[in-house]
C-alpha cells in the first residue's frame, strides 16, 4: 500500500519558525517511519507564493515579488536541506505545472456548476486572506482570527459553492470519525458546518500575484484566491492536470497542518475534493501553536524562535526529539531551554548513552569487543518478553501520531537495560567465573540498543545510524523485518568503540533574553504588537488596581442563535439594571446552569460587539487541556463586591 504525507505549504511572507520546523519534523519521522516499515511513501512540502499579503511584504522590503518570494522559498529549502528532510518534492505554488494543474481543476469544477460569477462585498482580511460578516468582526471593525484591521472590498468574484456540500462534509466526518485527529479537533469543525455553510470567493481582481483563469474562462482581469491555489497543490505535486503517474499516491494518507488553517483543510479542501470526484485524504493531523517559556511567541517581543539557531546551538537531531517527545499531539507546547537541558541531560545523555558507553566498556573488559547473543534467551527471556511488549505497542502511538507516547514508551526499552544491568552485575558475574551470564546479560543489552535504534530511527536518523554501526549492522527495512517483525537476535559481532553520543549540557548556550530575529526593526515591532495589542507581560501594581473585578449574579440567561460558542448573560452588579455580557462558555455550560449562579466579572472593560451584540464585561474564567471552568467565589458575596 502507498503512502503520501504532506506538510502545509509555508507562506512566503516570512522566514521558518519553531512552528514551521515542527510541523515538519513530525511530517519527516512519520514518512521515514513508513519508509523503514517498507511501504512506498511520497512526502510533500513546500511554499505557497502567492495572494496580496506576500506582495505587500515584497513592497515593504523594497523588492521585486517574484525576487522576494524566491529568497523566502529558498531560506526554507535551504533550512529543509540542512536538517535532512527527507521529502520527495519541494513544491512551489509559482511552478508552471502547479499552475497547469490549478486551471484544470477550476475549470472542471466550474464545467460543473460547482463555481458561479457573482459580486462580492464585505469585510477582507488581508493577513488571513478571507472574508467576515460584520457579525464574525470583533468590536465591528477587527478580524476575529488574527485582530486585525479588515477593509470593506466590493468586488466581481467566481463563487465555489460550498453550501451544496454542507450535509456531505457532515455526514463524511460522522462515517469517518479519525479523519480529523485528533479527534477533539473535530468538533471544531463539526459545529462550523452546522452552523451553516456560505460561498465560497475563489477569484480576486484587486491583486494580480496568483493563477490566472482558465484560458476557456477567458475572463483575465480575475485571478484564483490564494486557498482554492494553495489547496490543490496537494494533488499538483503529484501531476494532477498533466502527467499524472503520481497520482497513484492519492488519497494522502495524512495531512499534518497548524491548527489555525484546520478550518480551510477540513472543510474547504474536503469539499474541493468532492466537486472533482477525487477521495479525500485518510487523515488531517492537526498540531497546536508553540510558546517560548509560557509566553506567545511575537516580532515584537523578540522571541521568536529560530529553528537554525537552536540547531547550532544544541543540534538539530537533539531538537527533534525534545519538540516530538515534549507535546503531545494537538496540544499547545511550550519551548524552555531549561526544559530541553534537561531532557538532553537526563533521557538522551544519562538513559541512553550511557548505556551504550556501559556495554562497549563491559564488552571490553570482558571479551575483547565481541558479543554474541547466543546465551541470552537462556538468562534473560524475562527482559526479552518485556522488550516485545513495547516493541509491539509502538505502532498505535506512531499511527495516532503521537510521538510523544512512543518515545515515552521507547525509552521503557532503555529502563529494562540499565535495570537488567544493576540486577544481574556482570562484574560480579565475571568475579564468580559465571562468564557465560555476565557476557548474556552484556548481549541482552546490546539487542535492546539495536532494537531500540531502529524504531527511533524515524526521528533521530543520524544518531541512530552511529548507534547501528557500533553494533555492526545497518537500518533498513531488512534490519526491522529480522530484529522487530520476526524478533531474531543480534549475530556475533565485534563492537566498536565511538565517543559519547549526548554530552551533557551544563550552561544553555543560547542566551536567555529573547532571540533578536533578522528583520525585528521597530516598523515590524510596532505593526506586530497594534495587531496583537497585548502589553508587556510585566505590569506595575498601579496597572492591576485599574482593573475593576466584581462579583456578580446570573440573572438570565440564553444561546446565541447561530453560534455555538457564544451565551448571552443578564448579571447583577449591583448597578441599577444589570449587564450584559456576551461569553464563549457555551461548550462548557449550558444557560440554563448558570441562572442565579455567581461569577467574577471584569466591570471596567471597554463594552464590545460580539456577533452584533454589545457585552459590558468579561467573565473571569480557567482553561486547560481538561476544559474550561469559570473562576468563582468560594462563599456567596453580596453582588457588586469587588475583588483583588
Amino acid at each position: 500500500m502507498s503512502k503520501y504525507i504532506t506538510t502545509p505549504i509555508y507562506y512566503v511572507n516570512g522566514e521558518a519558525h519553531i512552528g514551521h520546523a515542527y510541523t515538519t519534523f513530525i511530517a519527516d519521522s512519520m514518512a521515514r517511519y513508513e519508509k523503514l516499515k517498507g511501504e512506498d511513501t511520497y512526502f510533500l512540502t513546500g511554499t505557497d507564493e502567492h495572494g496580496q499579503k506576500i506582495e505587500e511584504s515584497a513592497q515593504k522590503s523594497g523588492k521585486p515579488t517574484q525576487e522576494f518570494a524566491d529568497e523566502i522559498s529558498a531560506s526554507f529549502k535551504n533550512l529543509w536541506d540542512e536538517f535532512e528532510i527527507s521529502y520527495d518534492k519541494f513544491i512551489r505554488t509559482t511552478d508552471k505545472e502547479h499552475k497547469i494543474g490549478v486551471q484544470k481543476a477550476f475549470e472542471v469544477m466550474y464545467n460543473k456548476g460547482d463555481i458561479y460569477k457573482d459580486f462580492y462585498e464585505g469585510h477582507y482580511c488581508v493577513s488571513c486572506e478571507t472574508f467576515f460578516t460584520e457579525m464574525q468582526l470583533v468590536d465591528g471593525e477587527f478580524c476575529p482570527d488574527c485582530g486585525r484591521s479588515t477593509n470593506v472590498i466590493k468586488e466581481e468574484s467566481y463563487f465555489f459553492r460550498l453550501s451544496k456540500y454542507e450535509d456531505a462534509l457532515l455526514k463524511h466526518y460522522s462515517d469517518n470519525p479519525d479523519f480529523i485527529m485528533p479527534r477533539s479537533r473535530a468538533n471544531e469543525v463539526i459545529n462550523f458546518v452546522k452552523g451553516g455553510l456560505r460561498d465560497l470567493s475563489v477569484t480576486r481582481t484587486s491583486f494580480t500575484l496568483g493563477v490566472k483563469m482558465p484560458e476557456s474562462i477567458k475572463d483575465d482581469k480575475h485571478v484564483m484566491y490564494v486557498w482554492l491555489d494553495a489547496l490543490m497543490n496537494y494533488i499538483t505535486a503529484l501531476g494532477y492536470g498533466a502527467a499524472e503517474e503520481k497520482m497513484r499516491y492519492w488519497p494522502a494518507s495524512v495531512q499534518f497542518v497548524g491548527k489555525d488553517i484546520l478550518r480551510f483543510h477540513a472543510i474547504y479542501w474536503p469539499a474541493f475534493l468532492m466537486s472533482l470526484d477525487l477521495p479525500l485524504p485518510k487523515h488531517i493531523g492537526a498540531h497546536g501553536w508553540w510558546t517560548r517559556d509560557g509566553e506567545k511567541m511575537s516580532k515584537s517581543k523578540g522571541n521568536v524562535i529560530s529553528p537554525k539557531q537552536v540547531a547550532d546551538a544544541y543540534g538539530v537531531e537533539n531538537l527533534r526529539y525534545f519538540m516530538l517527545r515534549e507535546v503531545p499531539f494537538g496540544q499547545d507546547g511550550d519551548f524552555s531551554q531549561r526544559a530541553f537541558i534537561d531532557r538532553i541531560n537526563s533521557e538522551l545523555s544519562n538513559d541512553l548513552g550511557n548505556l551504550l558507553n556501559r556495554i562497549i566498556g563491559m564488552s571490553g573488559k570482558y571479551s575483547d569487543f565481541e558479543i554474541d547473543s547466543v546465551d541470552v534467551l537462556k538468562y534473560h527471556k524475562k527482559e526479552i518478553d518485556a522488550m516485545n511488549l513495547v516493541l509491539d505497542s509502538l505502532d498505535a502511538f506512531m499511527q495516532n501520531f503521537q510521538t510523544h507516547r512512543y518515545l515515552e514508551e521507547l525509552w521503557r526499552l532503555f529502563s529494562i537495560g540499565n535495570k537488567a544491568i544493576e540486577e544481574h552485575a556482570p562484574w560480579v558475574k565475571m568475579k564468580e567465573n559465571r562468564k557465560d551470564e555476565a557476557l548474556a546479560t552484556v548481549a541482552l543489552v546490546a539487542n535492546i540498543l539495536a532494537k531500540a535504534s531502529i524504531m527511533l530511527h524515524p526521528i533521530m536518523p543520524h544518531t541512530t545510524n552511529t548507534i547501528a554501526d557500533a553494533l555492526n549492522f545497518n537500518i533498513d527495512n531488512s534490519s526491522y523485518k529480522e530484529l522487530i517483525l520476526d524478533k531474531k537476535l543480534l549475530k556475533l559481532f565485534n563492537i566498536k568503540v565511538v565517543p559519547p553520543l549526548f554530552p551533557r549540557v551544563e550552561e544553555p548556550l543560547m542566551p536567555e533574553a529573547p532571540l533578536a530575529q533578522p528583520n525585528a526593526n521597530k516598523e515590524i515591532a510596532q505593526e506586530a504588537e497594534k495587531c496583537s495589542r497585548k502589553q508587556d507581560n510585566l505590569i506595575e501594581i498601579g496597572q492591576f488596581f485599574e482593573t475593576s473585578l466584581k462579583v456578580g449574579i446570573v440573572v438570565a440567561a440564553e444561546e446565541v442563535p447561530k453560534s455555538n460558542k457564544l451565551l448571552k448573560l443578564q448579571v447583577d452588579l449591583g448597578e441599577d439594571k444589570p449587564r450584559q455580557v456576551v461569553a464563549g462558555i457555551r461548550e462548557f455550560y449550558s444557560a440554563e446552569s448558570l441562572i442565579n449562579t455567581q461569577v467574577c466579572v471584569v466591570a471596567n472593560l471597554k463594552p464590545a460587539k460580539l456577533m452584533g451584540m454589545v457585552s459590558e464585561g468579561m467573565l473571569l474564567a480557567a482553561k486547560d487541556e481538561d476544559g474550561l471552568c469559570l473562576i468563582r467565589p468560594e462563599k456567596p458575596k453580596k453582588v457588586g463586591t469587588p475583588i483583588g
